[in-house]
């Protein structure tokens, strides 16, 4: 590979990552409005160990303060191994004030704070089978950055 093709590979996949987050963002809204939101370690662990196959996206917060807290990360590790277990797709959120934000005004209108936003599933709602393009655009995401060998991709929220 050349380092013409590198830096094209580098752009696209920066692309990619921002594409996704604006999808990300789009389907947590939808989310919220149809409850089909988990907010917590605690919450996410107890659907998943009730009802994995309607889990379809995992999210993982965490900053670099986070990243020093060994309980968490061990929650993180048994969480990912769990989903990559169950085919559910996962991705890192690397600014999780930006997702609070996100979850705090579509869910409770800014008013009082979860205590645990480190993990968020997204559910299939129980009506119908969700036809999402920007999950399916995320779900597509999550799939090629397997290909790629990163199998929990890091994604960044655009701001407002």
């Amino acid at each position: 590979m050349t380092l013409e093709e590198l830096a094209g590979e580098q752009q696209a996949m920066g692309r990619m990552v921002e594409t996704a987050g604006s999808a990300l963002q789009e389907v947590l809204s939808k989310a919220l409005t149809q409850s089909s939101v988990t907010i917590g370690v605690y919450e996410a662990a107890k659907l998943l160990n009730v009802d994995p196959d309607n889990v379809v996206l995992c999210l993982l917060a965490a900053d670099e303060e986070d990243d020093r807290d060994v309980a968490l990360q061990i929650h993180f590790t048994l969480i990912q191994a769990f989903c990559c277990e169950n085919d559910i797709n996962i991705l890192r959120v690397s600014n999780p004030g930006r997702l609070a934000e996100l979850l705090l005004l579509g869910a409770t209108g800014g008013a009082e704070q979860p205590a645990d936003l480190h993990c968020v599933l997204v559910t299939n709602p129980h009506s119908s089978q969700w036809k999402d393009p920007a999950l399916s655009q995320l779900i597509c995401f999550c799939r090629q950055s397997r290909y790629m060998d990163q199998w929990v991709p890091v994604i960044n929220l655009p701001e407002r």
